[in-house]
């Protein structure tokens, strides 16, 4: 029978504390609490008063001062991890949680959920060949012992850094450890827990390393854990759903979040505003539910990004200075057809090239598997093909031996579109203008990741206006443009009104474009 002894670390909000180690332990679970040593001595005394006597609440013996990006984290932990391993004898699971995280599943399906697979989930990625560090210092964390913190004594901890570089005081990672990283919130099985203690108390030389590493707390659990357990028992991720802005900073959850927290296939939630007192009053009591359903999801970082993102997109494709006397020629001429729907713009563009045999190529720059001819190898990637835009669209007349190239794009390249008309070359645009249901947006949402089929109607209320704008805005932007043979058809309008336009754009005559426009299964979804 599965029993959790959660691992707490905390440092304020005495009254949330009671009330998360009261709730966890109501439903058979239990609770190793670590309060920072730094913290307000009444507010621990408080904590001690309340809960002392609760049998499934233990205290750690030793309590640490504890700062970020310190080995204080880890000495906090382990103190909180020896207290529940010796008080909870039954316990099958240790989870790590902090003062601000809720749940967003209830006891019954984390219950199930542990027993379902006999493995531990703690991330765990390479060290120095991952990207999971984004910025600041990465190797330097390992090679060189800090002893001052970073954020509280910044010169000291940057002198003291490069005076051991000067010196060639690098020192060496222990022979047999792999370094991994990962987050801090794991959770991890009995035999595993007694396993890195064994190993801790055994390898003194590994203790002695990583109490002078910076922020060890991302890499000591991490790199033990995979040490001692063999892959095929270890997932590589957490149970705690959390997310970061753009800044490094943790995003919190408010009231509006309910029902995107309960549909993302974790088990836990991290960072609960203090503010959101109804959705803490939800989670707290959804913990003790039983026989509750839940349709998971894994879509919530998805739409988290599409959401944020509006209202700031900058200049994505900035000139490169190797392109800034690159030129398709002036004699050339670049027709750009951008739609949102893009099996509508290939039906169109695949009408043309029957009709004018006129080269065309389908969504160049956003789809990496569009035929193409072999150009050296510029045209393998959407990186490459971005990053040397000009030279191989200029590869591309040059193949076919042409001066007239339609190149399908998503109206979201404006950017792109932008630096096209900067370009020598004479270039026309023809935007193909459609209309949107919404079973169509939310299957556009789905095609995406924004949105799955279990994604909740609610969210998906939520997340409908944004995307039906976001189509809007991007056609606004493109007039906003004025560009010049700057085209449009719409599909409200008959095959006598779209002629017009597209006579224009590809140049030939109205009763040729007309027979264009009338296909009939072009604008069906």
């Amino acid at each position: 029978m599965t029993q959790i002894a959660f691992i707490l670390l905390c440092h304020k909000d005495p009254e949330g504390i009671i009330a998360q180690a009261l709730r966890l332990t109501a439903t058979g679970d239990c609770i190793a609490i670590h309060f920072d040593a730094r913290a307000n001595p009444a507010d621990h005394a408080r904590i001690r008063a309340a809960l002392g006597d609760n049998p499934r609440v233990a205290f750690a013996r030793r309590r640490v001062k504890c700062g970020w990006g310190e080995w204080s984290l880890v000495a906090a932990t382990l103190e909180a991890v020896r207290a529940a391993e010796a008080a909870f004898p039954a316990a099958t699971h240790f989870y790590m949680l902090s003062g601000d995280c809720m749940p967003i599943k209830s006891a019954e399906y984390a219950h199930h959920w542990l027993e379902a697979e006999d493995v531990d989930y703690i991330e765990s990625f390479d060290f120095f060949t991952s990207d999971w560090i984004k910025t600041g210092i990465k190797e330097e964390r390992l090679h060189y012992r800090h002893w001052f913190n970073e954020r509280q004594r910044k010169r000291l901890f940057y002198a003291s850094m490069n005076l051991q570089k000067r010196l060639g005081l690098q020192r060496k990672v222990p022979e047999d450890l792999k370094i991994r990283i990962g987050s801090q919130w794991w959770c991890l099985r009995r035999r595993t827990i007694e396993a890195v203690l064994e190993f801790i108390d055994r390898r003194r030389d590994v203790m002695r390393f990583f109490r002078t590493t910076w922020i060890p707390d991302e890499t000591f659990f991490q790199t033990i854990v995979a040490h001692l357990v063999p892959p095929q028992q270890v997932r590589s991720r957490t149970l705690t759903f959390l997310m970061f802005t753009d800044y490094g900073m943790p995003v919190t959850f408010y009231d509006d979040h309910h029902d995107l927290l309960l549909s993302q296939d974790f088990l836990f939630a991290r960072k609960i505003s203090p503010d959101a007192r109804e959705l803490r009053e939800k989670l707290g009591a959804l913990y003790a539910e039983t026989g509750r359903r839940f349709d998971t999801t894994g879509d919530g970082k998805r739409q988290f990004e599409f959401l944020t993102a509006r209202g700031r997109i900058g200049r994505r494709f900035a000139p490169r200075f190797w392109e800034t006397e690159t030129t398709l020629g002036a004699s050339r001429t670049l027709m750009l057809v951008t739609c949102k729907k893009w099996h509508v713009a290939k039906r169109l563009v695949e009408r043309v090239r029957q009709a004018t045999n006129l080269p065309a190529v389908d969504y160049l720059f956003n789809e990496e598997s569009t035929p193409l001819p072999d150009l050296g190898g510029i045209q393998t990637r959407l990186e490459k093909r971005m990053r040397h835009r000009r030279a191989l669209v200029r590869m591309l007349f040059d193949y076919w031996g042409t001066d007239r190239l339609i190149l399908c794009l998503d109206p979201s390249a404006t950017d792109l579109i932008q630096d096209f008309y900067n370009d020598r070359a004479k270039v026309r645009l023809l935007e193909i203008d459609c209309a949107f249901s919404d079973d169509y947006l939310i299957g556009h949402a789905r095609r995406v990741g924004l949105a799955s089929p279990n994604t909740s109607a609610a969210a998906m209320e939520r997340l409908l206006p944004t995307i039906r704008y976001d189509v809007r805005f991007e056609s606004d932007r493109l007039r906003d443009m004025n560009l010049s043979g700057h085209h449009r058809i719409r599909q409200s309008a008959g095959p006598e009104e779209n002629a017009l336009p597209l006579a224009a754009f590809l140049d030939i005559p109205v009763a040729q474009a007309r027979e264009i426009a009338a296909t009939d299964y072009l604008f069906v979804d």
